[in-house]
């Protein structure tokens, strides 16, 4: 499903907590990732695609019911809505395992053994970040977004601008980045919280949305074939179990 939808009732403003730091003057265009040599041996199964891990969450069924358009809304307004909540839930659970993602422990913004993004700068210029100020590039420049009214209008007499749902598609792209990593390379820290029902609970509400919205293309899912994103795995888990639909 597509959306551009263009009349909407107001929508109430909330401030969530950026993770820190100053805003970047250069935005991020969603950039290609880069590639890390192969060292030659397999690695370990993650933990987050082992049993029980894998399969707990607070939500039982398919995803879709939840990401359905209500009656009598704007879609546009569903999506922002929605965004909005995935990126402060997700701004949450970045926050309380931020200690753990250092310029040390992260020199790299990975998404999988093989797969390291990249940041894209204003103009084309990409950049290998290390994952906290790639992490913290992207919630400002998030958090910039949802506080600018000509892309996230509040009032009942403004439209969503043309550019929208280009704007939102990146966005998502980013998010799901943050998701891989710390699924990646976090994710002893979630079990260690007892939080894996509420992560991958969100995170499967997420990828529903993403799909049903046609804002989450596959191969941004799964990475490229020599160079996978762990998460990819997990998405194919769950549309086995009838989680999420293929």
């Amino acid at each position: 499903m597509s959306f551009f939808g263009r009349n909407r009732a107001p929508r109430a403003r909330r401030s969530p907590t950026p993770s820190g730091g100053t805003a970047p003057t250069r935005k991020d265009s969603g950039g290609s990732p880069s590639r890390s040599p192969s060292p030659g041996s397999q690695a370990p199964k993650p933990l987050y695609l082992c049993s029980p891990f894998a399969d707990a969450a607070l939500v039982k069924g398919n995803f879709k019911t939840i990401v359905m358009l209500p009656k009598y809304t704007d879609i546009m307004e569903w999506v922002a809505v929605n965004i909005f909540d995935f990126y402060t839930n997700l701004n949450e659970f970045y926050g309380v395992i931020a200690e753990t993602c250092t310029q040390h422990t992260c020199p790299t913004m990975s998404g999988g053994p093989l797969l390291n993004y990249v940041w894209t700068h204003q103009g084309g210029k990409q950049a290998a970040l290390p994952a906290p100020t790639y992490i913290d590039y992207v919630m400002t420049s998030i958090q910039n977004l949802v506080d600018d009214e000509n892309i996230f209008p509040t009032k009942s007499n403004q439209v969503f601008h043309p550019s929208f749902p280009a704007t939102v598609r990146t966005v998502y792209r980013q998010l799901l980045r943050v998701f891989a990593h710390i699924y990646h390379a976090h994710y002893p820290q979630i079990l260690h919280l007892r939080s894996e029902p509420h992560f991958n609970s969100l995170f499967a509400h997420f990828l529903a949305f993403g799909r049903e919205y046609e804002l989450l293309e596959v191969r941004d899912i799964k990475g490229e074939p020599n160079a996978p994103a762990g998460v990819g795995l997990l998405w194919e888990r769950w549309k086995e179990k009838g989680i999420l639909e293929s």
